[in-house]
């Protein structure tokens, strides 16, 4: 087995790896959520880094010869470091690959007003990576960020379909167009998002574009493999999925048929 390794610090990167599965089924993926130290969002650049290559050394050990990281904060803070510090090292055949650079390469493409919105945690903020990505493929774009830190907990306690949520969806989506009344493209530069979508959509003006990250990723990953088969030629095609979490098997089966579809079963794995 030689499967798709799909990292992300709890059940957000589901939201991807189920993209990923629907337009790539025939590969086979193994999934680890590092619940037990969820949220990366409000964690230095440093212990994000620490974690994250910790759990790409745990897939790189399963067998995966690619690693996506189905997780914005971990794309921003640890990303880069690993595939120049630490592949070279551990394993210079594989390759981990992010969700930030496929938003970033099409954005552009959605917005007519040159304006663009991100809704992202605060760590996936302070790191400045969406403004630096997007000015490189599309330098005319103006970029205006909002942190929106609750709304994971909410997301992750069951709260976001709930009416209670509406208050905090709002807060952070009408902050975000307070600062330009012009944006008219939003992207949801967190995987736990898309299950608020609904609810953001409603707070943006009429004619907006909402854009969710796993059909991009989804889209960039079957490119990728096509103009690199030799890490595609490495991938077993069974069509099999396996979950692992860092905390508690029960919690996270409950919780992950949320962002995932269908119901599911985990495994406990300890990373040292």
């Amino acid at each position: 087995m030689n499967p798709i390794g799909v990292f992300d610090s709890g059940y957000g990167g589901l939201t991807v790896l189920k993209e990923l599965v629907g337009r790539l089924p025939q590969y086979d993926y193994i999934y680890l959520g590092d619940n037990a130290r969820a949220p990366y969002g409000n964690r230095s650049f440093e212990t994000v880094y620490q974690y994250t290559l910790q759990s790409v050394q745990w897939l790189f050990d399963q067998g995966c010869p690619l690693v996506i990281l189905a997780c914005n904060t971990a794309s921003a803070k640890a990303l880069r470091t690993i595939q120049q510090l630490d592949l070279p090292r551990l394993a210079p055949h594989n390759r981990v690959l992010g969700v930030i650079r496929p938003t970033t390469e099409v954005v552009g493409h959605y917005s007519k007003t040159g304006k663009v919105g991100v809704l992202a945690t605060r760590g996936t903020v302070l790191s400045e990576s969406y403004p630096i990505e997007i000015a490189k493929f599309f330098p005319d774009v103006e970029v205006f960020q909002q942190p929106c830190p609750l709304w994971v907990p909410l997301i992750e306690n069951n709260e976001h379909d709930k009416p209670g949520a509406d208050y905090f969806v709002k807060a952070y989506t009408d902050e975000l167009l307070a600062r330009c009344a012009e944006i008219d493209t939003v992207v949801l530069a967190c995987t736990h998002y898309p299950l608020l979508k609904e609810k953001i959509a409603a707070c943006l003006p009429a004619g907006s574009t909402l854009i969710s990250q796993g059909e991009i990723v989804a889209a960039s990953l079957a490119g990728y493999l096509q103009r690199h088969p030799e890490i595609g030629s490495r991938l077993s095609k069974n069509s099999t999925d396996r979950f692992y979490t860092t905390d508690s098997t029960e919690d996270f089966d409950n919780h992950a048929s949320i962002f995932y579809g269908r119901d599911l079963h985990s495994t406990h794995v300890l990373l040292t």
